[in-house]
């Protein structure tokens, strides 16, 4: 029996809810990997979806054998999609990209054409966005908040959309942990990298299915993964706390004992309460937050669960 060759490109893509994109993504990306003149294959993950995106995966399989597809049993969110799409690639080089055509199939040359100057990694870097304000706000705080408190430098502006070769994939896939942020993990794994500059685009039709809480829950991984910033912050703020909370007290002693002042009323003692307790509870949250990822580490359980396989 022959071995198995594998590819020479292998495109990784995650999809939830892209019936409407799916199709042209296809027809696009089936135009560009012809136009390289080498072997590929296409994994496409179905996270879970919820319109007809399983029914044209299936239909694109049908007719072309160099389309693998990935069903997950549920959904279990972006970055599981993604690390089960890079899981299953065979290729030499790995290109991942999103499915709603804001990362457009024919910056994919560019990319390994800069990837053959002797890279690793080379990753699109979004410095303009074709987004709603708000998006747009979200994500550059997010970036912003990443670059002053993450403990390892990693680069801003910088989504999924990148182009790998195998030995970097092979070690992103050999990282258990469950609470992830691909994009720093990328990053974090060294080798030799580079940024592209490219205007992430609209999308090509239906509506983002990151919510403002899957967003929040992306940003809050990619923190707590990277920075013990905020467990420094909340010993800093106790310790200030307790501070102010020491001159109040000699202050008070100094009213009543050396200048014989009343104290009176309830306002200052009840505002102080509150306040000693708000910081507490921030405290506590933060702890919670870096707690509750040790428990998903310690439970093991798979990160996705594959439902079935077609093309492979």
């Amino acid at each position: 029996m022959p071995n198995k060759i594998n590819p020479e490109i292998s495109v990784a893509v995650p999809l939830y809810n892209e019936e409407k994109n799916v199709g042209e993504l296809y027809r696009r990306l089936i135009d560009v990997l012809k136009s390289t003149g080498k072997t590929y294959e296409i994994v496409f993950v179905n996270d879970g979806s919820r319109d007809r995106t399983a029914d044209e995966l299936k239909k694109i399989n049908s007719h072309d054998k160099q389309v693998k597809v990935i069903f997950l049993s549920r959904n279990f969110g972006h970055e599981a999609a993604v690390t089960a799409a890079l899981d299953h690639t065979n290729g030499e080089i790995v290109v991942l990209m999103d499915g709603d055509l804001q990362d457009a199939p024919e910056f994919i040359p560019e990319m390994l054409k800069k990837l053959s100057d002797g890279y690793d990694v080379v990753y699109a870097q979004h410095n303009k966005r074709n987004d709603p304000t708000l998006r747009k706000i979200l994500f550059k705080s997010f970036y912003a908040v990443m670059d002053k408190l993450s403990s390892y430098k990693l680069p801003t502006e910088a989504g999924a959309f990148s182009v790998m070769r195998r030995p970097v994939v092979d070690v992103l896939s050999s990282m258990t942990e469950r609470n992830r942020y691909v994009a720093g993990l990328r990053s974090w794994v060294g080798f030799k990298q580079a940024a592209i500059d490219y205007e992430k685009q609209p999308r090509f039709a239906g509506v983002a299915p990151q919510t403002f809480s899957k967003l929040l829950k992306m940003g809050m991984d990619g923190l707590f993964s990277f920075s013990y910033v905020p467990l420094r912050m909340a010993t800093y703020l106790g310790m200030l706390v307790s501070l102010g909370a020491f001159l109040a007290i000699l202050d008070v002693l100094y009213q009543k004992l050396v200048a014989g002042t009343a104290i009176l009323g309830w306002s200052s003692p009840l505002v102080a309460t509150l306040f000693i307790g708000g910081v507490q509870l921030i405290i506590l949250g933060i702890v919670g937050e870096y707690l509750g990822r040790i428990y998903d580490e310690v439970k093991r359980r798979p990160y996705y669960v594959v439902s079935e396989k077609i093309g492979f």
